[in-house]
């Protein structure tokens, strides 16, 4: 998807161009850690499932939906629309079925229900993601929360140190962008801890640098986090690096 043209380099009067890019989504893509690697290990499992239902649940950008996508290409899984349900359920059927974000997007709660029910009368997979755990989603009963609790529940994180900085290799490595490892270093040591915010501060340091025409450097770090930090109501400053050259 094309980025919107940098107000900055607008602003000096410059022409900014930004090239799409694709995340990349297959298996080999995922990054398997401590935080996601039993929910990764379900998917992989498939189909030797010994129940139908599975629920992923996890933060924004925390892998739900490229996990969602590896079970697509393995099962031929379908993408459930939001009023398709109901008439998934009618139907039956066994084949294989994804509802993303089903406690965000508004789903007909008598349609998940009978889904539900359908999943595991006829052992039809069914995988479900989700920012929140069960008993926090809107519904309106409890039929489709006792229904959920007898899915296999797997919590995606990816908090730690390693990871956060692996996925700013894999976002990087999506721009096809070379970034120097202590750069990488730098931001994980210094940023709000969120598999969100690697997502915030990569675009920010992408369109700075196409804005600049240079590489990625550690005063585009620094300048990225500031502006975080700005964005949270904390106060600006300025890094004193060990070393002092930028490139």
């Amino acid at each position: 998807m094309a980025l919107p043209a940098n107000p900055d380099s607008a602003n000096k009067g410059q022409l900014t161009l930004e090239l799409g890019h694709v995340s990349a989504q297959g298996e080999a893509d995922f990054l398997v850690g401590e935080g996601n690697e039993l929910a990764h290990g379900r998917i992989v499992a498939f189909p030797h499932w010994a129940d139908p239902i599975t629920l992923l649940t996890g933060p924004a950008k925390s892998g739900k939906s490229h996990l969602a996508r590896i079970f697509a290409d393995r099962s031929h899984a379908l993408f459930a629309g939001v009023d398709d349900l109901e008439g998934l359920a009618t139907h039956g059927g066994t084949a294989p079925l994804i509802v993303e974000d089903v406690d965000r997007l508004g789903y007909d709660e008598a349609g998940l229900f009978h889904l539900l029910n359908q999943s595991m009368r006829e052992q039809r997979p069914l995988l479900l993601t989700a920012r929140e755990d069960v008993a926090n989603w809107p519904l309106a009963t409890d039929d489709v929360r006792s229904r959920m609790r007898r899915a296999a529940a797997f919590t995606l994180d990816l908090s730690d140190d390693i990871q956060l900085s692996q996925m700013f290799v894999k976002l990087f490595g999506d721009r096809q962008i070379a970034v120097d490892p202590k750069i990488i270093a730098y931001l994980v040591a210094r940023m709000e801890r969120s598999t969100e915010e690697v997502v915030i501060l990569a675009d920010i340091m992408d369109r700075q640098a196409l804005a600049k025409g240079t590489a990625i450097t550690r005063s585009i770090a620094a300048d990225a986090l500031d502006r975080r930090r700005v964005a949270r109501g904390e106060a600006s400053h300025e890094d004193n690096w060990e070393e002092h050259d930028d490139e």
